[in-house]
Order: C-alpha cells, then sequence, then structure tokens
C-alpha cells in the first residue's frame, strides 16, 4: 500500500514531467504506475488515502457463530480428546454422527485462542541441535573415522574399509580392510591405531557417523577403556563427519576418494 504522502508526491512529478511536455502515459511509466492507477487516486479531485485498511467487511455467511466455537472449544478440551491432534479428532466425531467444523477450522480456532500446542504422545519437537565441533590444535587430538565399501571380485560382493583420519595432520593413522562389518573389528582397528600413535598422554575425540558398528557395545568399551571420548553426527546428517565421509566407489572403479574440507588452521 501506497501512502497518502507518496500518492501526492508522484502526482506532483507526474504533473511537473507533464509541464515539462512528457505524455501522461510515459510519466506514469516512469514511476512504475499505471495511467489507470493515477486516475484513480484523483477520482475525487484531491489525492485520497487507501481505504483498504478502514474498510467495513462483513462476515462471511459461512463463519462460526459463537456458539458454534464454544462447542469445537469444549470438543478440543473432553479427557478423551486432549491428547488429540484436529486430523483425529475431527474423524472420531464424524464416525460419532457429529459434525462441527473442518480440520483447518479447527486448527484456526485453536491457533486463535492460544491453544495451538503440541497434542498426542509422541514427543514434541525439538530445536535444531547444532552439530558438533571440535579444533584441533595438534595431532591425536581429534580423529575421524568411517568405514566404506570396495567392491569384490563378484558383482554384488563387497570388502569394508575400515579408517582413521588425524584431523590436524590428515595423517591416515590406520586403516585395515575387512570382509564384515562390525564393531569387533573396529574395536581392534582403533587399539592399534593409538599404539601406533601413542597419544594416551593427550586428551583424544573419535568423531563418527551414527552407524551400527560406530555405536556398538565392543568398541563404546574399548573407548572408554583408553580414555577416547566418543563424538557422533546429527542423525541423517553425513556433513557432520565431512572429514572422513568416505565415498562408495562404483563397480568398475576400485579406488577410493577421501572428503576433507577442513580448514588450513585445522578447526
Amino acid at each position: 500500500m501506497i501512502s497518502a504522502q507518496d500518492r501526492r508526491h508522484a502526482i506532483e512529478l507526474i504533473d511537473e514531467a507533464i509541464a515539462a511536455g512528457a505524455r501522461k502515459a510515459q510519466a506514469c511509466a516512469a514511476l512504475g504506475l499505471s495511467l489507470r492507477t493515477v486516475q484513480r487516486w484523483r477520482s475525487q479531485g484531491a489525492v485520497t488515502e487507501d481505504r483498504r485498511p478502514s474498510a467495513q467487511r462483513p462476515t462471511p455467511p459461512n463463519a462460526l457463530s459463537e456458539a458454534e466455537r464454544a462447542a469445537v472449544r469444549a470438543a478440543c478440551h473432553q479427557p478423551e480428546h486432549a491428547s488429540l491432534p484436529p486430523s483425529q479428532i475431527v474423524p472420531r466425531l464424524a464416525d460419532a454422527g457429529i459434525y462441527l467444523a473442518s480440520e483447518s477450522t479447527f486448527y484456526r480456532l485453536l491457533r486463535t485462542e492460544g491453544a495451538q500446542h503440541h497434542r498426542g504422545r509422541a514427543k514434541a519437537p525439538r530445536a535444531a541441535t547444532s552439530p558438533p565441533s571440535h579444533t584441533a590444535t595438534g595431532p591425536n587430538q581429534v580423529w575421524c573415522w568411517d568405514i566404506t565399501y570396495l567392491p569384490g571380485p563378484v558383482r554384488g560382493v563387497f570388502f569394508y574399509l575400515y579408517l582413521i583420519l588425524d584431523l590436524y595432520s590428515r595423517k591416515i593413522v590406520g586403516w585395515e580392510v575387512h570382509s564384515a562389518e562390525n564393531s569387533e573389528h573396529a574395536s581392534a582397528l582403533v587399539q592399534r591405531a593409538v599404539l601406533a600413535e601413542g597419544p594416551l598422554s593427550r586428551p583424544l575425540i573419535l568423531h563418527a557417523d551414527n552407524g551400527s558398528p560406530q555405536k556398538g557395545s565392543t568398541l563404546l568399551a574399548t573407548l572408554q577403556h583408553l580414555g577416547i571420548m566418543p563424538s557422533y553426527s546429527r542423525p541423517r546428517v553425513s556433513d557432520d563427519n565431512a572429514y572422513a565421509e568416505l565415498r562408495i566407489p562404483t563397480h568398475r572403479d576400485h579406488r577410493f576418494r577421501l572428503k576433507v574440507t577442513a580448514d588450513s588452521d585445522g578447526t
């Protein structure tokens, strides 16, 4: 909506352009206005204000009366409906031969009354959590690891590459290839990597995604015994483990590529 002051200013500019010899339609187009809009503004001789904010809008004929609104509120607050959303309340009322309003009207009325909150036995949705963040200022402080498929000699048969990467130095501190994917192999690999690097005198974090081998009880017991703190990506967010997220190779490509996107300072 254009205020009355802006309308008057636009009319003054248009009149000034017409006095200088410009055509009215071209002067209006230069301001992004149509000729019909300018004529409507001056229909009563003077520039009028926008009457839409103060317009009297009649109540729609299908609007709910106060009694009907009270019936909807009462239906939502009944003990058997107190934990149900309108998408379940309306069908249950329909099964009983009762129709008060549509589902969208139920939702709109509850929102207007300030009663649109979490309803049901499921947990209320939580706000998005920030991704895990770790900073490595030296080697053997943060390790990242992952498991990927390696094509076998027969189509459909795969081997599994276990690989641990040091976040700071980008050094591969441990890797093995197995025919199975489980936490026992991961536990043995972590122990051999720790013995090879000797980082027990420093704080160590092992970051991984949410795969079952990464969260297996055998691996968790090993990490607790070694004093290593496990860290995990958010569910269904592989970018949280982008430092060691291994891309799955094709059947014809027996090589694997390591995706490293850390900053130069190791963060």
